[in-house]
C-alpha cells in the first residue's frame, strides 16, 4: 500500500509550520522573488507552501504524488520515479533540463531552479527517505492541529469519507485525490471547492501517463528526424559552397 498525506481544510489555521519544517528537514534557502513566477507560494526553494483563499480559508499546496505520475512519464530520460513508499521524486544526475515534467503536471507543481549553474527540478519528494526509514513527513510531523496527517492510502480514506459522513454539511461530500488522475497520494476535504489547485477546475480519473506516452513515443523519431533535416541543409550548403569555389578556380583559369 501507499504511504499518503490526508489534508483536512477545515482544521488548517494558516501557522506555516509545515512550510517551515519542510525547508529545514530539506535544507532549502531563502527565496528570491522572481516576476515570472506562479502567485502559488511554491518554487525551487518552496516545496509546500499555504494558500489563503478569498473565504479566508488555508490551503496547503505541494506535490500530489500521483498513482499514475504524467511528469515521470513525460520524462524522456526517468529523472522522476516512484518509489516504493508511492512517493515520486526526482533524479538530478539523469535530469536534461528539458522541463517536459513541468508541462506535463496537471497540477503544475515541479519548479526550475534558476540559482544553478546547471538548473534543475525541484519539487516535493514527500520525505521519502524519512519513509523507507519508518518515519513520517516532516510536514505531517509539525502540524500543530493535525490538519495535514500522513498514513496509508486507504486507511486515509476510509478516514475521510468518514469524517465527511460523521459531519453532514461540514464538507463538501468529496475526497480530491481519490480518483483524479487516476489517483494522488496527497488527499484533501474540504468545506470549499479546490478546484484551483489545478490546472483544469475539474479533473477526470483517468491517469494522464497514456496521453504523454504517444507523444514521448515521437521524441526518438523528432530527434532523428531534426537530425536528417539539419544534416540536409548542411550538407546542400556545403555543396552550394564547393560549386561557388570550383566556379571561382575556373573563371581564374
Amino acid at each position: 500500500m501507499s504511504a499518503a498525506i490526508l489534508t483536512d481544510v477545515t482544521k488548517c489555521i494558516g501557522c506555516l509550520e509545515c512550510v517551515a519544517a519542510c525547508k529545514k528537514t530539506n535544507k532549502l534557502d531563502m527565496e528570491v522573488p522572481r516576476r515570472w513566477q506562479k502567485n502559488d507560494g511554491l518554487s525551487a526553494q518552496n516545496w509546500t507552501s499555504i494558500l489563503e483563499t478569498p473565504e479566508g480559508k488555508f490551503v496547503r499546496k505541494q506535490c500530489r504524488h500521483c498513482l499514475e505520475p504524467a511528469c515521470a512519464s513525460a520524462c524522456p530520460v526517468g529523472a522522476l520515479h516512484t518509489t516504493a513508499t508511492g512517493a515520486v521524486v526526482y533524479d538530478s544526475d539523469k535530469c536534461l533540463g528539458c522541463r517536459y515534467c513541468m508541462m506535463a503536471c496537471p497540477f503544475g507543481i515541479p519548479r526550475y531552479d534558476w540559482d544553478e549553474p546547471v538548473p534543475y527540478i525541484r519539487k516535493c519528494i514527500l520525505c521519502y527517505e524519512k519513509l523507507e526509514s519508518g518515519g513520517q513527513p516532516a510536514c505531517t510531523q509539525a502540524c500543530p492541529t493535525q490538519a495535514t496527517i500522513f498514513g496509508q492510502r486507504d486507511e486515509l480514506i476510509a478516514l475521510a469519507h468518514q469524517r465527511i459522513k460523521d459531519n453532514p454539511g461540514k464538507y463538501i461530500d468529496h475526497v480530491w485525490g481519490e480518483h483524479e488522475v487516476g489517483g494522488t497520494n496527497v488527499l484533501y476535504i474540504s468545506d470549499i471547492d479546490l478546484g484551483f489547485l489545478a490546472y483544469q477546475s475539474h479533473l477526470g480519473p483517468e491517469g494522464l501517463p497514456h496521453t504523454t506516452a504517444l507523444a514521448m513515443k515521437a521524441v526518438p523519431f523528432a530527434f532523428l528526424g531534426m537530425g536528417g533535416v539539419m544534416y540536409g541543409i548542411n550538407w546542400i550548403v556545403r555543396r552550394r559552397m564547393d560549386l561557388a569555389k570550383n566556379g571561382d578556380k575556373s573563371e581564374e583559369s
